[in-house]
């Protein structure tokens, strides 16, 4: 009598005993939930950090006596309020250097279009390889299923082969290619949860920076109409 063929059911048994095509299919969407993941704590980090430091530039802000002074300590400061103020401080001294005609319509004009600019730019920077998480969360599913479907074509093809539907022949070739479906929702679940976390910190914070370029615009407003009455 054969001895019964003892299969190992564990993830890596299930791994080591897949095909070829089902391997692959897994070894992909691993590497792929450790990119997200990397990218993930990445974010998470710079998000938290730029919140910190965009608290302590507004508090300074508000209680700064002179802009330019305050221009001048966040010159080395490397956060998107930061660069938003020094954009439009900058253009602040081309439109009322000495020696211009003082325009205040389209000083405050320019003073609008830099500074939603600059937000716009800094947006675009610290939303870079968030489209890498939503293609993860949104192809990874796919990505296992095509492993599974594979997997359960080998499954048939041995049934065929040995004319046995047993389930001690059945369900380990099954149980492979379930396992690329268990590991595709793995890499798409924490991409998709964290793509949506990342996105909504990203809204809050273009909030909090469009905010501080409208209260900054006002400001100048204020200064500006002072000068044409000075």
């Amino acid at each position: 009598m054969t001895p019964a063929v003892v299969h190992d059911m564990s993830p890596l048994g299930l791994f080591l005993q897949a095909d070829i095509v089902v391997q692959l299919v897994m070894a992909l969407l691993l590497a792929a939930s450790v990119w997200s993941w990397a990218i993930i704590l990445d974010r998470s980090h710079a998000l938290r950090r730029i919140r910190a430091a965009s608290g302590a530039f507004e508090a300074r802000f508000w209680k700064a006596e002179r802009l330019d002074q305050l221009e001048e300590g966040s010159g080395r400061e490397a956060h998107p309020m930061a660069r938003v103020f020094a954009a439009g401080m900058e253009e602040w001294r081309q439109s009322v250097g000495r020696g211009r005609a003082l325009d205040r319509e389209g000083v405050r004009a320019r003073l609008e279009a830099v500074m939603a600019t600059a937000v716009d730019r800094e947006m675009d920077t610290l939303s870079d390889r968030l489209n890498i998480l939503a293609t993860i969360g949104s192809v990874a599913p796919f990505v296992g299923l095509f492993g599974t479907v594979w997997g359960i074509m080998r499954a048939f093809t041995a049934i065929a082969q040995t004319q046995n539907t047993t389930l001690a022949v059945v369900a380990p070739g099954i149980a492979e290619a379930l396992f690329a479906t268990a590991i595709g929702l793995f890499a798409a679940i924490p991409a998709v949860i964290g793509y949506n976390r990342q996105l909504h910190g990203l809204g809050r914070l273009e909030a909090r920076l469009r905010a501080f370029a409208g209260d900054f615009h006002a400001l100048m407003s204020r200064q500006l109409d002072q000068r044409a009455e000075g």
